[in-house]
């Protein structure tokens, strides 16, 4: 059956199904090859998208700004100081004035529910930029940039490193469970995702054939590895933590002794930057061969373009 995407939401890889994340992954990997060759395209044509900032940004306000107008669509940029989003006016109200102007919203912020409420009322897809909770973006270009490398991603071991209850350890194993790669987590234990969200990618990994394992020790989780991922030890917002996080995780952090612990020769790093180097990764790391960190940024690009031309593009 064909994947069709047109109307959908953009919140979380929860709500799409194993085909539906591959088809997006796929059309990113033909978006790019089109970029590559100096297409331009039109499945945007006509189309408005609003992109709204709680949160600053590099590689998401540009993809979706460049990915958009690649495509021959008009993108407006609206921070937090240009709307009332949740202050003079309500998120819902927000919502509903949107949707009557724009084609589709993107929304880059704290909380899920603020994503979840736009979407409840937009009456246009709206898409998850990062929150709090969840980045399914980034997953998107993590997996298309794990592709590239290795040709397939069922039965790929990818382990993440560090703080593994933020959006990215989230996002990572519920992508991993429903497209059947076996993910591993290297962290404290106090520093893992919620068992409820646990229990939910176990249920996915039944169908896909997927695993999910938890070490404390970061050495023996990454045998075997085919690509070691890590993020800042403090997201936004959690700046006041970043002593104790770095007394807490130094040994996590991935450097060259950490990358020669997978046993192969092909593992790639991987992070959705920007990079604390020094403090997750090291330059020695970061600046390697294995290093795939700026093929991933760009990434963003693609798979962003790619969810947009599936939900509202002209096709």
């Amino acid at each position: 059956m064909a994947v069709n995407l047109k109307g959908r939401h953009f919140l979380t890889l929860l709500d799409f199904t194993s085909e539906e994340i591959e088809y997006l992954i796929d059309l990113s990997a033909s978006l790019k090859l089109k970029k590559r060759a100096g297409i331009k395209g039109n499945a945007l044509e006509g189309k408005s998208v609003a992109l709204l900032f709680e949160k600053p940004s590099t590689r998401t306000r540009c993809a979706f700004t460049v990915a958009c107008i690649d495509e021959g669509g008009h993108p407006e940029y609206l921070g937090k100081n240009d709307i009332q989003l949740g202050h003079k006016e309500s998120v819902k109200d927000t919502a509903r004035v949107l949707g009557r102007m724009f084609d589709g919203i993107q929304f880059r912020g704290f909380k899920q529910e603020t994503v979840e409420e736009l979407a409840r009322y937009a009456g246009v897809p709206v898409w998850n930029g990062l929150t709090d909770m969840y980045h399914p973006t980034q997953i998107l270009a993590d997996f298309l940039t794990i592709k590239e490398n290795f040709g397939y991603l069922k039965g790929i071991k990818l382990v993440f490193v560090g703080d593994g209850r933020n959006n990215m350890a989230n996002s990572m194993m519920i992508g991993s469970a429903k497209l059947g790669l076996h993910f591993a987590i290297a962290s404290p234990e106090g520093l893992r995702p919620s068992g409820e969200l646990i229990k939910k990618c176990q249920e996915f990994n039944e169908v896909s054939g997927g695993t999910i394992e938890f070490f404390e020790d970061p050495k023996e989780a990454v045998k075997g590895a085919h690509a070691i991922y890590t993020d800042v030890w403090a997201s936004m917002g959690e700046e006041a933590k970043l002593a104790e996080r770095i007394a807490l995780l130094k040994p996590y952090q991935v450097n060259k002794d950490l990358m020669a612990a997978t046993g192969r020769k092909d593992t790639i790093f991987l992070h959705c930057l920007p990079a604390v180097k020094g403090n997750e990764v090291t330059e020695e790391v970061f600046e390697s061969p294995q290093s795939k960190v700026f093929d991933e940024a760009e990434n963003r690009l693609h798979t962003i373009k790619a969810v947009m031309v599936a939900t509202i593009g002209n096709v």
